[in-house]
């Protein structure tokens, strides 16, 4: 009778591979980031707005305030900020003649807009809402058609020096969801129909206004509280 040749040893060190295989697959499947989601039209909560405004930039005593409305998503809006806005702050900010103010305004067409303002916010409760909001509008051509925006806002979170347990236990919580309902709840009560759209002196002006603009702007209701 003919002996088997090999035994079983080859047997069980195939086994032995695949387990560890098995093993690795799993890790990085639970190593993964699992995708976020911020609901829309949530219920805001008093605690959602306790406090909060918008995010400020600029001296508190600045003589005129500036609204900006705007969704990360917005191609317009992505303009703006990485064309105008650095203008915008060296003349009118830096100088102290204008406060600026930011309120999300993500509309429906957009699926990551909600996420984008979520990533900010999130930020800023890191205290780094600004360098996440140019991050976001910077690489806006990248995330926009990406199926993991997500991941990406991420990585703009690590370059932006952000503790990374706290930041992906915001998302994660959604904590912020009613503050971003909160703030297109105010944009569509003034009048919002399109972002960018900028407040100033009580007035709307829609559209990506060049920064020569915002200055002329600017000057017409400093020479009138004169």
């Amino acid at each position: 009778m003919a002996k088997p040749t090999g035994g079983l040893k080859p047997f069980y060190s195939a086994l032995a591979v695949l387990a560890v295989a098995g093993i690795g697959v799993l890790g990085y499947l639970m190593s993964r980031q699992k995708p976020v989601s911020i609901p829309a039209n949530v219920v805001v909560q008093l605690s959602d707005t306790l406090g909060f405004r918008g995010y400020l930039l600029g001296s508190d005593s600045a003589p005129i305030e500036v609204t900006e409305y705007a969704d990360y998503q917005c191609p317009q809006c992505g303009a703006f900020a990485t064309i105008q806005f650095p203008d915008v702050q060296h003349r009118l900010i830096q100088s102290g003649r204008v406060r600026w103010r930011y309120r999300d305004f993500p509309l429906s067409q957009h699926q990551f807009s909600r996420l984008a303002a979520h990533s900010a916010a999130c930020a800023s409760d890191q205290g780094r809402y600004w360098p996440q909001n140019a991050s976001i509008y910077q690489g806006q051509i990248d995330w926009a058609m990406t199926k993991d925006a997500g991941g990406v806002f991420r990585n703009y979170a690590k370059a932006n020096g952000l503790d990374l347990a706290a930041y992906d236990a915001c998302m994660t919580s959604a904590k912020f969801a009613g503050r971003i309902q909160a703030s297109y709840d105010e944009g569509v009560a003034v009048g919002i129909q399109a972002t960018p759209t900028f407040m100033i002196g009580g007035r709307l002006y829609p559209g990506n206004m060049a920064a020569d603009e915002l200055v002329h702007v600017v000057d017409s209701l400093a020479a009138v509280k004169h």
